[in-house]
């Protein structure tokens, strides 16, 4: 299975799968917040309304630019391009953090302590890894850069993978999951992403070594 992510096009495509329904719902909500029409389980977060807005946009503009950026021909081909959607990337995920960081600190939470506690690391680690990430570019150590980008993308949208799960179950009750168990879920998911992308990222550094052949 790691050895088919790490091919450009499958990798791609199951990343746009696994984040459609988290990047589709923030952009619904930078369309809704502008219009005061914002469902009644979020007008909570209608108390910090300029974070809770760049965190619906910052996640659109990270959650699909991040499958785009791991298109092989776009870096090959369009140099020029890659670079400059790889900028808004990078922009993106760090309002992404910022904005949920402050949305954490600042609006009361439904969630367990457990699942706020690794929204807060998670959202230091993705400022991190974007950093290390940029570094690397501009020492042109560009599969460096490469291992720590797919790291951030698991970092952003590793909550969001739990949708496809979740998504349904919030369309039949009407009202969306919530108590120890999902958060439980959700951090799982989270951490099963993280680790499936670091198991990519090995696979580009080592691939004999992961290959079935190997010894």
């Amino acid at each position: 299975m790691v050895r088919t992510f790490a091919r450009p096009i499958p990798l791609v495509l199951t990343l746009a799968f696994c984040t459609f329904i988290p990047v589709m719902m923030a952009a619904v909500r930078v369309v809704q917040i502008p219009l005061d029409a914002l469902p009644e389980d979020s007008l909570r977060l209608t108390s910090v309304p300029v974070a809770f807005f760049l965190h619906a946009l910052a996640g659109v503009l990270f959650g699909v630019l991040g499958p785009v950026q791991f298109v092989r021909a776009l870096r090959r081909r369009f140099g020029t391009l890659h670079r400059l959607t790889g900028q808004v990337f990078v922009l993106a995920g760090v309002g992404l953090a910022l904005s949920g960081l402050a949305l954490l600190l600042q609006v009361e939470s439904i969630a367990t302590g457990l699942l706020n506690a690794a929204r807060g690391v998670f959202g230091v680690a993705l400022i991190a890894v974007l950093v290390l990430g940029v570094a690397a570019a501009r020492t042109h150590a560009m599969l460096r850069h490469r291992a720590w980008m797919i790291r951030a993308y698991a970092i952003g949208m590793g909550s969001g993978t739990v949708a496809p799960v979740m998504f349904p179950v919030y369309l039949i009750s009407g009202e969306p999951p919530t108590g120890l168990t999902t958060d439980i879920v959700v951090v799982g998911m989270w951490l099963l992403t993280i680790a499936v992308g670091e198991s990519v990222v090995r696979r580009l550094a080592f691939p004999n070594h992961c290959s079935p052949s190997a010894p």
